[in-house]
């Protein structure tokens, strides 16, 4: 319900939006989404120009908004000390509502980051955002309404209930959101772990694999939550490498048919290390791990499953995993061209690779090409 420079809503109007948006906070569980929809809904319900939703960093002594409703300003991001003489950080420090009818007279504006953005503040209304210990953890603020009318106390009353419905689910968000990334950067320090002892560039070889995954993986048509799943856990696809003897993996000649079978074993070391996995991502994981060198022949091991048999998720993987292998250097071979590294590629499909994946490749190369500046330059 988009309004035009003519068009108020009625007082029932306000009431079903603000249920609506009451209902839709209460489900969305995604940070970005939910400060997204937060900044929406109240820019549409309170008819203003401009929405910023501040998240207070107390350990770097910021509030920081890359939610910014308005035109021009979809993807600004601001950054205001916390103890500086913005609005926001007077709002966040003292926990109180601050309402200015004329902005540029009144003292307590700054004009900090109308510098920034260009726009220039007539009226100015921001409230705290409190959990639901009455700590105050971020502060929301609009400026400027589509009729040019100063924030009313009504206005106030809205906006204050919004940033009611809203607080606590931003804090759980933001929790949820730092347990995520917690997560995923332990789960990236253990592929380092293991891939450290193989090469050299290790960090480089991980974020390939995880780029070109999902690359792939998008190419498939896979949802973008899926593929960033997959993305994810293919930082593990060779953790069972941890297990496998240095004078083996470190061999820098052609291993010996009894190596060989030595080392084939980090495929059933990396499905029992993650195997019982309860998260999405760590299932995922444990196919990655264990059926990577399955090939789509069935020639492959540790099972020689065949086709569809093999997981989805590692048939991605094994695209990716030899592809950037082929490219990097290890010890025991020299880079190839990016090129010759492709059409390896091409040529192994429904061989070694499954053909759908083989197709999203293709599709998606001008993508990985942008990846690799050239592969005897890594």
């Amino acid at each position: 319900m988009a309004r035009t420079q003519n068009q108020t809503l009625t007082d029932k109007n306000k009431l079903d939006l603000l249920v609506e948006f009451g209902w839709r906070v209460s489900h969305e569980t995604n940070l970005d989404a939910l400060l997204e929809l937060t900044a929406k809904q109240v820019t549409n319900i309170l008819g203003t120009k401009r929405c910023f939703i501040f998240i207070k960093d107390e350990e770097a002594g910021e509030l920081w908004s890359k939610t910014v409703r308005g035109k021009g300003l979809e993807y600004t991001e601001i950054h205001l000390p916390l103890k500086g003489p913005s609005i926001a950080a007077q709002v966040c420090q003292s926990g109180h509502t601050i309402n200015l009818p004329d902005a540029y007279a009144d003292k307590r504006f700054s004009k900090e980051v109308d510098l920034v953005t260009g726009f220039k503040t007539n009226s100015l209304l921001a409230v705290p955002l409190k959990n639901k210990e009455n700590v105050t953890i971020g502060v929301l603020q609009v400026s400027n309404k589509i009729d040019a009318t100063p924030f009313s106390k009504k206005d106030e009353g809205l906006l204050k209930l919004m940033a009611n419905l809203a607080a606590g689910k931003i804090e759980i968000a933001k929790l949820y959101e730092e347990v995520k990334l917690s997560n995923l950067e332990t789960i990236y320090r253990l592929a380092i772990t293991a891939e450290y002892r193989d090469q050299a560039d290790t960090k480089q070889h991980i974020e390939n694999i995880e780029q070109i995954s999902y690359l792939i993986a998008r190419g498939l048509g896979l949802e973008e939550s899926r593929a960033q799943t997959i993305k994810h856990a293919s930082a593990l696809h060779d953790i069972g490498k941890i297990a496998i003897p240095d004078n083996i993996l470190l061999k820098p000649g052609k291993l010996s048919p009894e190596e060989f079978e030595i080392m084939k074993r980090h495929t059933v070391y990396g499905g029992k290390i993650l195997g019982g996995a309860q998260s999405s991502l760590l299932k995922i994981a444990h196919k990655m791990s264990l059926y990577h060198h399955e090939r789509f022949d069935g020639t492959g091991y540790p099972e020689g499953l065949k086709g569809e048999e093999i997981p989805l998720e590692a048939r991605i993987v094994a695209v990716a995993d030899v592809f950037d292998a082929l490219c990097m250097k290890r010890c025991y071979k020299k880079p190839w061209d990016i090129m010759k590294a492709y059409q390896f590629i091409i040529d192994q499909s429904e061989k070694a690779f499954d053909p759908h994946a083989v197709k999203a490749f293709k599709k998606i190369f001008s993508k990985i090409k942008s990846i690799y500046k050239s592969c005897k330059d890594l």
